[in-house]
């Protein structure tokens, strides 16, 4: 039996492979938070960018970052190219189908959940075993059947937890613990896996070289460009809108459809009322545009003058006299008729007129106090009579 070292470069690469493996995690359960708030084809996409986030990044890229610290002291590690490729492949549509199982099920039970995680894990470590077959080395590997068999339950239990991991968690905070305990389960399964080889030397053994490469040819590149194409999704992830936010807005377009709805039922309903009219005018012999209608008739009134209402008196001011009112002023007129004689008469017509010209004059205030008596109007002085002089 030949000794394998699967730590030939100390712990660079679990680490490394650890790191990928939570990335690719992480961001294939952000995809399936958004994908629980979507529906139809929309829902679709986003599952299959967490398909191949975990597949690719999460699963593959960390097999083969752990298989670059695989080494057989004296013997050169080769890749089969197709083999390779294809193992990829298997990981991204199994992982696949488990989520699409538990993201278009409609059951609430643990069935959907169950055999979901039974596909993605047996899918998972036959990608493991997959790519294990594809190592050409001088050496025969077999492999221990209890560790084989540890190795498939680890990623049964891992793509379980997944999938249920996928259905409950929202936070970006615990889809980050869930990743963390994601990476450890999936390099678990894989270090299992790698502990069941053993290697026997076979002498004369000929290795097919066929549609080989080495590992710093062939896998390096593809690790580091699978890991590019991984930090492109999580910027896509990031700048899309989040869960919460996709259903608010789904909401807010359904009460827009609602409104848009009722109005346009409205309008039809105005236009039916409308032709219902129009007909039955029609029928009736008169048509008439429901756009115009007459005014209604109003009786004719005469013009009326706007009368002066009466005005209470006002005390005066600098700029403005004391002005007396108009029934203050009959008041007066009315206790000079209370005379009696012709002679009062005569003077209380000649007062009259001078109250009339008065009259004329209030709009220019009373008689100014600083000019000389003679021929102030003698209604002037009597502003001051009291009302009960008329009884």
């Amino acid at each position: 039996m030949i000794h394998i070292n699967n730590f030939a470069n100390g712990a660079l690469n679990p680490a490394m492979s650890y790191v990928v493996s939570c990335v690719g995690c992480f961001l294939g359960l952000r995809c399936t938070t958004r994908a629980r708030a979507y529906q139809g084809a929309a829902r679709a996409r986003w599952l299959t960018l967490a398909a191949l986030s975990i597949g690719t990044t999460g699963i593959w890229v960390m097999h083969f970052i752990a298989m670059l610290g695989f080494a057989i002291p004296g013997d050169t590690i080769r890749y089969n190219v197709p083999m390779t490729i294809l193992s990829m492949v298997i990981a991204v549509i199994v992982v696949g189908i488990g989520v699409f199982i538990v993201g278009f099920s409609r059951g609430a039970g643990n069935g959907p959940l169950l055999l979901g995680g039974t596909i993605m894990g047996l899918g998972v470590a036959s990608m493991h075993y997959l790519g294990m077959g594809a190592v050409r080395v001088q050496a025969s590997l077999s492999y221990n059947s209890a560790l084989v068999a540890a190795s498939v339950i680890i990623a049964v239990i891992a793509g379980t937890a997944a999938l249920w991991m996928a259905l409950r968690l929202d936070s970006v905070w615990s889809t980050f613990i869930a990743s963390l305990i994601a990476g450890v389960a999936v390099n678990g399964m894989h270090y299992t896996g790698m502990a069941a080889v053993q290697a026997h030397a076979v002498p004369g053994l000929v290795v097919n070289t066929a549609d080989t490469a080495g590992a710093t040819a062939f896998l390096l590149p593809l690790i580091l460009g699978l890991s590019g194409v991984g930090f492109i999704f999580s910027a896509i992830i990031a700048l899309s809108p989040t869960a919460a936010e996709i259903v608010e807005e789904g909401e807010l377009m359904k009460r827009i459809g609602q409104s848009q709805a009722a109005q346009a039922a409205q309008g039809q309903a105005a236009q039916g009322q409308a032709a219902q009219g129009q007909a039955a005018q029609s029928q009736a012999g008169r048509y008439e545009p429901r756009g115009w209608q007459p005014p209604p008739s109003q009786p004719y009134q005469p013009y009326q003058a706007p009368r002066d209402e009466p005005e209470s008196d006002k005390p005066g001011s600098l700029f403005r006299p004391r002005r007396p009112s108009d029934q203050r002023l009959m008041l007066v007129i009315s206790a000079d008729r209370a005379g009696g004689d012709l002679t009062a008469g005569r003077k209380t017509g000649a007062r009259r007129q001078e109250a009339g010209s008065f009259g004329r004059m209030k709009r220019r205030g009373p008689w100014p106090r600083h000019l000389p008596a003679k021929g102030r109007p003698a209604t002037a002085a009597r502003r001051s009579v009291p009302c009960s002089g008329a009884a």
